[in-house]
């Protein structure tokens, strides 16, 4: 097939990444066995940490030396850290302008193996319902080993990436298969979707914003789906950060908030309560129960609430899809292998919330 269509790269880089990541990610995009006309390379440095060197300028020098290998590239150094859906939308809005067809958002720790942009490309441009498309993610240095084959939409709004650690050997993919929602660590997207439904949502500032998306374009009546066949290598680690569990919270409600319809939120009412129970038992125990306390007053102000309603009205006016429909790409329970995802309590919760799934929630959720 003959490539035609264009494809913006956005590169997000952040504090001292750039010394770290840049160098393969440049070697990534110098290998892609895609057009180099047909591709732009949007660099954007998402500021820096407080008491810290700038990379802007070594950014700046590592793209000037190897000009001549990339396509086009455009730099855009911001003073501030806009949040991972800010700085990635004011590269995408630059893409559009350029007359891109589809967007590729790169995260600053992978780099892509060299037939993604090109199989992503055809995949796009062969089926028209697909809305957004990601790579299969594999972690570097274990390249054999799968970061995520798409990722899982729990019901209660949690989120976890498939066959998280297997040998990519040992699973069998289709080519093209559905996914609860797609991994913003290395995604491509439609222009003309982007326009028509908006970008990535920037309240979301960090975690679930590709959550959104993915569902914002499956509500629409798009497919959101894993490209098997591309790859993209992630340098993935877990990390143990309290600070991070404020926005994954605040943002999972926000989640259930937008997207189901009322009668779907009283049914999950009981699993969620119970949740929220063992999640604060959890939470006091790890040391993260101020994070979650945040999570809470941050949803006990007025401005919150009319800040997500407004959201919620504009999906529930233009949805296409009954929540039943959507439930087909949720899972009933949480599988991610991780530090503490093995333990009893997590295994006994894992089989509560199962059954309620499959008893209550597929089984009652006709509308």
């Amino acid at each position: 097939m003959e490539n035609k269509s264009k494809v913006g790269i956005v590169y997000l880089i952040y504090s001292d990444e750039p010394h770290k990541y840049l160098a393969d990610a440049i070697e990534g995009v110098v290998a892609q066995n895609y057009p180099k006309n047909l591709m732009e390379l949007i660099v954007i440095y998402n500021g820096l940490r407080a008491d810290e060197p700038s990379m802007e300028e070594y950014t700046r020098i590592e793209l000037e030396k190897n000009k001549d290998r990339l396509p086009h590239t455009t730099f855009l150094p911001q003073k501030t850290n806009l949040g991972f859906s800010g700085g990635n939308n004011v590269a995408t809005k630059v893409a559009i302008e350029m007359g891109v067809d589809y967007i590729f958002l790169h995260n600053a720790d992978a780099y892509m193996g060299p037939d993604c942009l090109r199989i992503m490309a055809e995949g796009l441009d062969k089926d028209k319902t697909i809305g957004t498309a990601q790579p299969l993610i594999l972690l570097h240095p274990e390249t054999n080993l799968i970061n995520t084959a798409g990722n899982a939409f729990h019901y209660l709004g949690f989120g976890y990436g498939n066959e998280y650690r297997k040998d990519k050997n040992n699973v069998t993919l289709p080519d093209v298969k559905d996914v609860g929602y797609v991994s913003g660590a290395g995604t491509m997207m439609r222009a003309d979707l982007l326009k028509q439904y908006g970008l990535w949502d920037e309240d979301f500032f960090m975690y679930h914003e590709d959550t959104d998306y993915s569902l914002r374009l499956r509500y629409m009546g798009y497919r959101t789906v894993i490209m098997s066949r591309a790859e993209f290598f992630h340098k993935y680690q877990f990390k143990k950060s309290t600070g991070k569990y404020f926005w994954m919270e605040r943002n999972r409600y926000a989640i259930l908030l937008i997207y189901f319809r009322i009668p779907t939120l009283i049914l999950l009412f009981p699993a969620f309560v119970i949740s929220e129970l063992g999640l604060n038992l959890l939470s006091w125990r790890g040391g993260w129960w101020p994070e979650r306390k945040k999570a809470y007053q941050y949803w006990m102000k007025k401005e919150s609430w009319k800040l997500w309603l407004k959201k919620r009205a504009f999906i529930q006016k233009n949805r296409k899809i009954r929540d039943r429909d959507m439930f087909k790409y949720s899972v009933g329970g949480i599988y991610f292998q991780e530090e503490g995802m093995h333990s009893r309590i997590h295994t006994i919760a894992n089989c509560g919330m199962e059954i309620y799934y499959y008893l209550i929630v597929r089984t009652l959720i006709w509308w």
